[in-house]
């Protein structure tokens, strides 16, 4: 499965999976936008990220810690 900038809960479930041990209320957006775009079957344009797309992957990230 391809993963791109708005499958924010996705992303979010690959996450959490992948960094278990990182709190999403902590980290910058710089940090998310990197090991978003790391992430196995990502495949998207990194100019296509805003803040409000790593705005709502760090919000579904923190609602699925939860």
């Amino acid at each position: 499965m391809s993963l791109r900038w708005t499958d924010s809960l996705d992303i979010a479930l690959d996450l959490l999976e992948a960094r278990p041990d990182i709190d999403p209320k902590t980290i910058g957006f710089m940090d998310l936008r990197e090991w978003v775009m790391a992430l196995e079957g990502f495949d998207d344009d990194p100019a296509r990220c805003g803040e409000k797309i790593l705005e709502a992957i760090q919000m579904a990230w923190i609602e699925e810690m939860d």
